[in-house]
């Protein structure tokens, strides 16, 4: 147990802890455990446009017709993940993009090894696949195969994020609070 010494030790140490004091101190700090951006539930500032998350936040809110608190928080918690979702799908397109050009400019400088492209190509072409096909494919090839893990990871945050809208939607499915136009094409009982 701290002992009461300690706990006035703490205090006079915490007065004296500094943190940032302008605003782009605390701007930079506030962002300080973000890695990748995938988990952020606001818009990331620096990359996207809060008036975009705005208006697909109120284009979500619209096809709903929430009654309570609860059903608010849960709409908007839908947008939220919808949202990290395109961002999801943006990431990956960006990763093929990324590889894409590193590809292109390997195939500018013939560094591609003959055997291994030579391989790929021929399985490729039995296959009846053609040249952006077969781009597609060394681009996949190559994230699949990053130390990193960058596609695996992404897969896994894709995943957990539909699950949580599953779930959301679950929700708001028992809640019945859809809008009225909505709620006219269920009749209760089902066996109806």
């Amino acid at each position: 147990m701290t002992s009461y010494r300690q706990i006035e030790a703490n205090r006079r140490n915490a007065l004296k802890s500094t943190g940032p004091r302008t605003d782009a101190g605390k701007e930079a700090s506030r962002r300080n455990a973000v890695r990748h951006g995938l988990t952020a539930e606001t818009v990331i500032s620096t990359l996207e446009d809060a008036e975009d998350y705005q208006a697909f936040e109120a284009a979500i809110t619209a096809d709903y017709d929430a009654q309570s608190a609860v059903e608010r928080e849960l709409v908007l918690r839908l947008a939220s993940i919808l949202w990290r979702l395109r961002r999801a799908i943006t990431m990956e397109t960006g990763l093929f993009e990324i590889q894409a050009a590193h590809l292109r400019e390997r195939q500018q400088s013939r560094e591609l090894l003959a055997d291994s492209r030579g391989v790929i190509h021929t399985l490729l072409q039995q296959m009846k696949v053609d040249g952006a096909a077969l781009d597609f494919a060394h681009c996949f090839l190559r994230l699949a195969n990053l130390p990193n893990f960058a596609l695996e990871r992404l897969s896994r945050y894709e995943t957990s994020l539909w699950r949580q809208a599953r779930r959301i939607l679950y929700a708001l499915d028992a809640l019945n609070r859809r809008k009225p136009q909505e709620r006219t094409r269920r009749s209760w009982p089902f066996w109806r």
